[in-house]
């Protein structure tokens, strides 16, 4: 629980930095004036166990964004990915994931046009059964729940890097740490992608 509390805390004090980055503007006249719709695609790379485990894959997915305060917007993600493991460590062919991420993005003018970006993830995975591998043979097995449907939660935290801007459109990199509470070990992921946005209104 360690670590989950010093996230916690550093999610709160970049809030509280934010309001307090605030002049007299009234947050229900920021909070969704400004709404963008985004897609974006890149590749996964696995870490620790899961290094042994599968091969990096290809991403892609939409992101919501909408502005909250007057440094920081709201960010709601959805990817799916489609992971192949090592056959000689997993007995199936493959684990489709879908993720919905929500969280929140500091815009600090220090540094811009980096932005910094943290919040909760929900994976939910499932293994792609060869209809040969009989579920109960391979549930006592590494990764063998997943014939079941697994849903897993955790944290991620990122870094927006904006490359371009054109009236409503951006255009930028997607780096992200994802850290899953699948117990006994955590299951950690760097995703690195690219996104084109447009601004609703």
């Amino acid at each position: 629980m360690g670590k989950l509390k010093k996230i916690l805390l550093l999610v709160a004090s970049l809030a509280l930095a934010a309001l307090a980055q605030e002049d007299s503007t009234k947050v229900e006249d920021i909070a969704f004036s400004k709404v963008y719709l985004g897609i974006e695609g890149g590749e996964i790379y696995p870490f620790g166990d899961l290094i042994d485990a599968t091969y990096n894959t290809m991403y892609g997915g939409l992101n919501f964004r909408y502005s909250y305060w007057k440094n920081v917007d709201g960010v709601v993600m959805f990817h799916y990915a489609y992971f192949k493991p090592r056959p000689d460590v997993v007995p199936y062919d493959g684990v489709h994931q879908a993720s919905g991420k929500l969280g929140l993005d500091w815009r600090f003018p220090a540094i811009h046009p980096i932005v910094l970006g943290g919040g909760f993830a929900c994976n939910w995975t499932r293994a792609d059964l060869d209809d040969d591998i009989v579920k109960d043979e391979i549930y006592d097995e590494p990764g063998g729940t997943l014939g079941d449907n697994e849903t897993e939660f955790g944290w991620f935290a990122r870094l927006n890097v904006v490359l371009w801007n054109f009236e409503k459109f951006r255009v930028g990199f997607n780096f992200m740490w994802e850290e899953i509470w699948t117990l006994p070990k955590r299951s950690d992921m760097l995703y690195a992608g690219i996104y084109v946005e447009r601004k609703l209104w």
